[in-house]
């Protein structure tokens, strides 16, 4: 997989300058479209459309310094409609405006180029089964929330603070089914994945049981769920849990991402340092 990966890569380097489509990029890697975006933006930090702004910026302006185009010719050449959208988008990455970048030579900003290799560090215990489930809800109390990469997701703390103590017990009496208990449940995130989008956050049960009034509910369709355990420092070990499925599992397994909600059951050591999760994500297998 992360051989086909890199030929994704290789296919970005040489077409820069024309547009370059998600779903091309999927063929290349054997994959699908849903899956191509959930891996890179996994793997590699950021969305792939903001790589790919920020490759096409740092090749234009080695050929902004270089002199041998204009800025115009530039700026059509990486996919912008005028020399003010260009001039913008360049000063935005590299802290000044190509005009003045070529007439006094200054230093750029770089993003280089990615490759991606499979390392095996050790830094924790993963381990997975496959679950087939029939159809679901998840039921409990929605909210739309800003997606956070690192660190406590400071709107879904205060959202559950503001739950109270009788409606989360209320949700906890409806569970009836694996993933048993309280579960955070994250669905209707962008397919970029970029950082400070919105998504829709459960503070909720897997159930069957009838939805009370007040509750929102989440219909989930049948299908096979990756279900990953590891224990460990919280919240590092699951920060850590989130890399090694998309650095590691994936390349490794039949196996690949598909469109649903993904599903994170924790338990709290009592010191509180520490915590078991327990993180459901839709998969399938991938196509012989």
């Amino acid at each position: 997989m992360l051989e086909r990966l890199n030929e994704a890569m290789e296919h970005i380097e040489r077409h820069l300058d024309r547009p370059v489509g998600t779903g091309e990029l999927a063929r290349i890697a054997m994959t699908s479209d849903y899956h191509f975006r959930r891996m890179f933006s996994t793997l590699a930090g950021m969305p792939l459309s903001e790589y790919l702004r920020r490759r096409r910026l740092t090749v234009a302006g080695a050929e902004v310094l270089a002199g041998e185009r204009t800025l115009l010719d530039i700026a059509m050449r990486y996919g912008y409609c005028s020399g003010e959208a260009f001039a913008r988008a360049f000063r935005g990455l590299h802290g000044v405006g190509p005009g003045e970048a070529r007439r006094t030579g200054a230093a750029l900003r770089s993003q280089p180029r990615m490759t991606f290799r499979l390392v095996v560090e050790g830094s924790s215990t993963m381990e997975y089964r496959i679950v087939a489930k029939k159809e679901f809800r998840v039921v409990g109390k929605k909210a739309r929330v800003p997606l956070v990469y690192e660190g406590a997701n400071p709107a879904i703390v205060e959202f559950v603070k503001g739950l109270g103590t009788e409606m989360v017990q209320r949700i906890h009496a409806l569970s009836d089914q694996d993933p048993e208990g309280i579960v955070a449940v994250c669905d209707g995130l962008d397919p970029n994945r970029a950082e400070g989008t919105e998504l829709d956050y459960y503070h909720a049960v897997v159930t069957n049981a009838p939805v009370p009034p007040d509750m929102d509910t989440l219909t989930v369709p049948p299908g096979a769920w990756g279900v990953f355990t590891n224990t460990g420092p919280y919240p590092q070990a699951l920060q850590t849990l989130w890399a090694d499925i998309f650095a590691q599992w994936f390349p490794s397994n039949p196996y690949r991402s598909r469109p649903g909600p993904e599903i994170l059951r924790t338990r709290m050591a009592p010191d509180g340092t520490t915590a078991t999760s327990e993180l459901w994500i839709p998969v399938e297998r991938t196509p012989v």
